[in-house]
């Protein structure tokens, strides 16, 4: 069917599609009811579209300021931090890191205040200033003995204490460290639980498979409402996934439903597919052991044009 040059039903432009007339007006010029690819919908007049000018809902803006606060910052020294991973954004989008201090404790802090150098540590710093006069020999702390204050120039670390640990081992602590209780050991008591932990838990391709069970079992609800959504200033919905240490971004979503459906269509592939490959591999490597050693399971994901696809040597 032909259009008349003052219908624009239908037609594309950008990320919109133009759906209606909305039977508003803006300085005499119809104002057309637009849909975004992102579900996201937006009024505008011709001159808006035909231009140029508008080819989305504002989500871009948003897409952009989301992957520049996102910046990979895993493995990085920020002062005394060491960057972890990425964990799930503040009610307000902004990214969060995952740090471990050089005195053992972990902490989690904003990307913006990583990188302008706001925070350089977890605060054992400023204890250690207001702790280094106290006197803390033959006092224990968790498996710890503190023995001597450790030789320091700097005058930054004083108050840190070499301490004798159950096990044997000798180190240097910060003394806000031991009279906050974030460390209580030479690192021996956090190997021994990662162990009694990994003895109960399966790891395959730095994937922990009884926690995508458990994930699928618990309602996971956060501030918006569903475990990988978040609410952006804007209203729209933005949908996350993470797959072995790997952040997908799924889109941004007007609509809540549309939102819930689309973090539900990535785990279908990313979490229950993997699980049920993953059973249906250790199920047969049961019965064939010798199939098992020269086949070792994989279950790869490939992302192209905004859809998953999986590479498994399991059918």
């Amino acid at each position: 069917m032909i259009k008349s040059k003052a219908d624009m039903t239908g037609l594309r432009f950008g990320r919109l599609t133009v759906t209606e007339d909305s039977g508003q007006r803006k300085q005499g010029c119809v104002l057309w009811r637009c849909r975004c690819d992102c579900g996201g919908e937006i009024l505008l007049i011709r001159n808006q579209l035909i231009s140029g000018k508008v080819t989305d809902c504002g989500c871009a803006a948003e897409e952009k300021r989301t992957d520049a606060a996102a910046e990979e910052l895993t493995g990085r020294q920020f002062g005394e931090l060491t960057v972890l991973r990425r964990v799930e954004n503040d009610r307000n989008n902004k990214a969060r890191w995952l740090c471990r201090c050089s005195c053992g404790r972990q902490r989690e802090v904003y990307a913006f205040h990583l990188k302008n150098g706001n925070t350089r540590s977890c605060g054992c710093k400023k204890y250690s200033i207001s702790y280094n006069k106290r006197n803390l020999a033959g006092k224990r702390f968790g498996r710890l003995t503190a023995q001597y204050p450790a030789d320091s120039e700097n005058r930054f670390q004083k108050g840190i204490w070499h301490c004798r640990c159950d096990c044997g081992n000798e180190v240097d602590i910060f003394a806000g460290s031991l009279l906050t209780g974030a460390t209580q050991s030479c690192g021996c008591l956090n190997n021994e639980q990662r162990h009694r932990m990994h003895e109960h838990m399966h790891y395959q391709d730095d994937t922990c498979v009884e926690r995508l069970v458990r994930a699928q079992k618990e309602s996971g609800k956060n501030k918006a409402g569903f475990r990988g959504l978040y609410r952006t200033k804007s209203g729209s919905y933005h949908v996350m996934i993470t797959f072995r240490k790997v952040h997908y971004n799924l889109g941004y979503f007007r609509n809540f439903d549309a939102a819930v459906q689309a973090r539900l269509r990535a785990e279908d592939v990313l979490h229950r597919g993997y699980l049920d490959a993953f059973e249906k591999y250790r199920e047969k490597a049961r019965t064939d052991s010798a199939w098992a050693e020269e086949n070792p399971f994989f279950y790869n994901v490939i992302r192209m044009n905004g859809e998953f696809h999986v590479e498994t040597n399991i059918s």
